[in-house]
């Protein structure tokens, strides 16, 4: 099965959109694997940089209400799925962004304003990671010589897609 985890690209920012996590002159390239160094190009937050090691080592996306607004574009989860992003924790999502991550077997997890903000008082910590067990529907944030565990919501089908590996997958069990 697959692992959900690991460590944390922290993008302290509401209503980060489609634009900013894959940008559209790249929407003509033939692969998944073709987008791949334009992650969070556009993206414009203080002190951030798409092409540093924080960036490129990071397992889970920390950000706030409403990630993914914008096009309904499948290449911004396909763009994390090809840098190894496994799941994006926000307070909310895009409706459609969000479908689209469970259609790729990735999590997107929502949490409450108070829970993100005590895992962004650990955005300094250079050992911040964080590890989700789907099946329980708990994530534990790990950094600093602290840990702790939060539980999350998803529907019984969303999970389905998540631990099948995407729609694909799961059709191909289920069909």
């Amino acid at each position: 099965m697959k692992t959900f985890g690991g460590p944390v690209l922290f993008l302290d920012r509401s209503d980060i959109n489609t634009d900013e996590i894959i940008p559209a002159k790249y929407l003509t390239e033939i692969t998944k694997e073709d987008l791949k160094p334009y992650i969070l190009e556009d993206l414009k937050l203080s002190g951030f940089d798409p092409k540093d090691d924080k960036t490129k080592n990071a397992r889970v996306i920390l950000s706030r209400a409403n990630f993914g607004c914008g096009s309904s574009r499948e290449h911004a989860p396909w763009v994390f799925e090809v840098n190894g992003i496994t799941a994006v924790i926000a307070e909310s999502f895009a409706r459609i962004f969000r479908q689209n991550m469970f259609n790729c077997g990735m999590a997107a997890i929502e949490l409450p304003k108070a829970d993100l903000d005590l895992i962004f008082s650990h955005s300094g910590q250079s050992d911040a990671a964080i590890s989700i067990n789907i099946e329980a529907q708990t994530l534990t944030m790990s950094g600093g010589g602290n840990q702790k565990t939060f539980p999350f919501e998803l529907s019984p089908f969303d999970k389905a897609l998540i631990l099948a590996g995407g729609w694909v997958d799961y059709a191909d069990q289920k069909y």
